[in-house]
């Protein structure tokens, strides 16, 4: 993994990757927890919003010139209303915070610091755009669903190393086709914050 090289993408030369990050999206997330049927045009126009915001970027790892996972971000001020709705019913200043999107990485390139990198490169963009909290949210899933994998580890403990906690107060509704779905259904997505160090 000496190899990877892990960038922070922006505006035009963000652009210049969108096909290949759509793809490598829809790959992931089909996997659980999102089990994600992916469309490949959505995909493209959801991270387009990323180059055109102001304070939009995406962290991609690159193997050779093989983008091999990415990780979203910008300021929760420049979000959709349903990803700020928690925040606001919460009474919370939206301007102090950054939100992270999503995380994307090839199963064989996990395990090897790559999140953490992710992170590391997001948290750097929040402090470079005066933000001083970040947070994410993560889909909640039945516990007894039929397609849980029987050794699936969820990813909590990796996150509050990385000094997150969970907000259970604060859930948004995401709503997309899961594999072999004819509709979009709503699904909990429960955020997690930290606060940057000084």
């Amino acid at each position: 993994m000496a190899a990877i090289r892990i960038e922070r993408l922006h505006g035009e030369t963000l652009r210049t990757r969108l096909d290949d990050l759509a793809r490598l999206r829809i790959t992931v997330f089909r996997d659980w927890p999102y089990l994600y049927e992916g469309d490949f045009s959505y995909e493209r126009q959801y991270l387009e919003r990323y180059a055109r915001a102001k304070t939009g970027t995406i962290v991609v790892a690159l193997d050779g010139e093989q983008a091999v996972g990415a990780a979203t971000a910008l300021a929760l001020e420049e979000e959709v209303d349903y990803v700020q709705a928690p925040f606001r019913a919460a009474g919370m200043d939206l301007k102090p915070i950054f939100y992270f999107g999503e995380s994307v990485l090839l199963k064989q390139y996990r395990g090897h610091g790559i999140g953490v990198g992710f992170f590391n490169e997001r948290e750097a963009a929040a402090r470079l755009h005066g933000k001083r909290l970040c947070c994410f949210c993560g889909v909640q899933r039945p516990a007894d669903h039929p397609l849980k994998p029987a050794d699936y580890v969820p990813l909590d403990s990796f996150w509050g190393k990385r000094g997150y906690a969970k907000r259970p107060d604060l859930v948004s509704s995401f709503s997309w086709k899961d594999i072999g779905d004819t509709e979009q259904t709503p699904k909990p997505m429960v955020y997690w914050m930290r606060e940057l160090p000084a």
